[in-house]
């Protein structure tokens, strides 16, 4: 898609019509800022509310589609995302800075979610018939969609990320507000503008892109918004959650991770050191899911650091379209900052540098940093705090007990993960490791679409996203009582 094109089309959807904003705002290429990937609308408040009542207009008609109706919809937008991955995996990268090979494998799996929501919307239960314990009553429950719900999605994956929360809600009968993150606002609108030609009524799916100063905080407040589904920052995430109790609309969120990954000194560490730099490194380490806690046990401990340090020496950081990069740039300017800030506040506290951390000059300016490494003790801030970036440490624990307490030792609870070739200890810590996730021998990020995705303490609040169990948060219970 060329840039004339995009800065003449990235406008707001509402309503069933694309329309202009109230500014322009502009997003640039972080492999190349000279490259601006899209100018797009802005939207305020007063843009907003009327999206939202498009949405409440469009609610009662597209809530009573049949199911076979909206199967077809989710099924023709999945259909031509996949068609078009290529397509919209290179805008992709362009704009957030993934690598060409993830951008596309995340543009088609945004396709294959579109695809099983269409067959969820035909599985989707009618409800169940139960006895009542009252001679010559019947009872029976059933699930309805909630409303209009808000859903406010983030810059690291702007595809997959917005189709697990679009898709179940349209299927589930419910119409849509989506506000992209500012810094992907041409993949926002690419998504949008293929879901605009699935035939949805006027105002069942809205597009408004602006600030969450401005737009998110009007959806949030918004006394038509019945639920809003978040994903981005904690201190976000939690003023999202006061704001939205004050009104009691539901709210889910997923919020951010500081995810470990348990090596044991039985483990193939060959497999342990792909797991952590799949992990921790890969995405540019901009994932929820990055295992940036590497637990280590003593015995293997040096032998597994010198084998991770090769591997990091080998990889190589560069433009995101560039055959052979295995590391994209960081996204924005603000970001290559915090990280590059995470990585002097660690060296101050005393952690031991092992490799990266510095920022890289390439061909084209962006804005390119060095995986970092760093050897650290728990109380360091690099083992606490989510940098969300190209950094991770390794933590020496004594034995599998301590390495286990290390891992439970955080506010987050998302995901987790164990190399070892113990079953026994494998099956333990699936039990014991106080998350919502959990992966044996495999890399922390990494998930499937068809099964539910979240986690615990401050990672996550509210239903599961993803899979069947997003019909707990996108449909409300009701239970009905007739005699007979």
């Amino acid at each position: 898609m060329k840039r004339s094109e995009l800065q003449q089309k990235a406008r707001q959807y509402i309503n069933g019509r694309w329309e202009s904003g109230v500014t322009t705002g502009l997003s640039e290429n972080p492999s190349d800022t000279r490259e601006v990937v899209a100018e797009y609308a802005r939207a305020d408040r007063s843009q907003t509310e009327v999206a939202v009542r498009a949405a409440g207009d469009a609610f009662p008609h597209w809530s009573q589609s049949t199911p076979q109706r909206r199967a077809d919809a989710l099924d023709q937008i999945g259909s031509e995302l996949l068609a078009r991955r290529e397509e919209l995996g290179l805008l992709l990268a362009r704009e957030e800075g993934k690598t060409l090979a993830e951008a596309v494998g995340e543009a088609a799996r945004a396709g294959h979610i579109f695809k099983f929501f269409a067959g969820e919307a035909l599985r989707a239960s009618g409800g169940e018939m139960l006895a009542s314990v009252r001679p010559g009553v019947q009872v029976d429950v059933t699930r309805e969609p909630i409303g209009v719900v808000g859903l406010i999605t983030p810059w690291n994956f702007p595809l997959a990320i917005p189709a697990w929360k679009i898709a179940p809600a349209l299927a589930h009968g419910n119409s849509v507000v989506f506000k992209p993150s500012e810094l992907v606002p041409a993949c926002g609108w690419a998504l949008a503008e293929i879901i605009s030609r699935a035939a949805l009524p006027a105002g069942t799916f809205n597009l408004v892109m602006g600030s969450g100063r401005e737009v998110g905080q009007a959806m949030v407040d918004s006394a038509g918004v019945d639920a809003i589904s978040f994903t981005g920052s904690v201190a976000t995430g939690e003023q999202i959650l006061h704001a939205a109790a004050r009104r009691r609309a539901k709210v889910q969120l997923e919020m951010g991770g500081k995810n470990p990954l348990l090596v044991l000194a039985d483990a193939d560490l060959d497999r342990a050191v792909d797991c952590a730099v799949q992990g921790a490194y890969f995405s540019t380490g901009q994932r929820c899911t990055a295992s940036s806690r590497l637990i280590v046990e003593a015995a293997v401990h040096d032998a597994f650091v010198a084998r991770l340090r090769h591997r990091l020496a080998a990889l190589k950081v560069g433009h995101a379209l560039e055959r052979g990069t295995d590391i994209g740039p960081v996204v924005d300017r603000a970001q290559l900052a915090q990280n590059l800030a995470a990585v002097s506040a660690a060296r101050e506290e005393g952690a031991e540098h092992v490799w990266g951390g510095e920022a890289l000059q390439r061909a084209t300016v962006g804005h390119y940093m060095s995986p970092a490494l760093f050897l650290a003790r728990p109380e360091h801030r690099i083992a606490r705090d989510e940098i969300f970036g190209p950094v991770a440490c390794v933590l020496r624990a004594d034995d599998y007990d301590h390495a286990l307490q290390i891992a439970n030792d955080t506010p987050f609870g998302l995901c987790a993960g164990i190399c070892t070739t113990s079953l026994a200890r494998a099956m333990h810590f699936k039990r014991h490791a106080k998350v919502g996730m959990t992966m044996v021998n495999l890399p922390t990020a990494g998930v499937d679409y068809h099964v539910p995705f979240g986690g615990r303490k401050a990672s996550s609040y509210g239903p599961r996203e993803q899979g069947r169990h997003a019909a707990e948060f996108y449909t409300s219970v009701k239970t009905g009582y007739v005699l007979s």
